[in-house]
């Protein structure tokens, strides 16, 4: 790796642990927050499902591209998929500021099946920050050895997280008030 890319990647990292820190902190946060006087945001819920799937889209066709060496193509698509998920986390965000939370009304075993997605989507959600930033970094840093090797990890994950957050919305969508 040539020192400008060492000085590249050196430079981003504190932003990788603050970000990777303090976006998961800050929706925490945000979470204990309800806005009064403001009426629920009702209709967000199936537009950031629609955004999940969308990434989902995007992270396949992201894969494709560069498997037939379309760098530049990749590379847009890449950014397209982190900006979707920032516009996602923005309305889920606002949702949850306006809206009590809804309990799931399923029972039996598809309860323990909705469970286990809700809440490993929600863990992996927060490990995909520091991924996706490390993985991005690498690639603008132009280290794109040390990008594959994790951008092997972070794109099964963030797939994960996509396709589960459309199954959790469809899953919980029939027990919205």
């Amino acid at each position: 790796m040539t020192k400008q890319r060492q000085d590249l990647t050196a430079k981003y990292k504190p932003w990788v642990w603050i970000l990777s820190i303090a976006i998961p902190v800050v929706v925490a946060i945000l979470f204990l927050i309800r806005i009064p006087n403001v009426a629920p945001l009702n209709f967000l819920p199936p537009i950031y499902a629609a955004i999940n799937a969308t990434t989902a889209l995007v992270l396949i066709t992201a894969y494709v591209a560069i498997r037939r060496k379309n760098i530049l193509l990749h590379e847009q698509l890449m950014k397209t998929a982190i900006g979707l998920s920032v516009v996602f986390l923005g309305m889920y965000v606002a949702y949850h500021m306006t809206s009590d939370p809804t309990p799931y009304g399923g029972e039996g075993m598809i309860r323990g099946v909705y469970y286990f997605i809700l809440i490993s989507h929600i863990i992996l959600s927060i490990g995909i920050i520091p991924l996706v930033l490390v993985t991005y970094v690498r690639a603008i840093s132009k280290h794109f050895d040390a990008h594959k090797k994790i951008a092997r990890y972070t794109f099964p994950i963030w797939m994960y997280i996509a396709v589960t957050g459309v199954i959790v919305y469809l899953m919980i969508s029939p027990y919205y008030v």
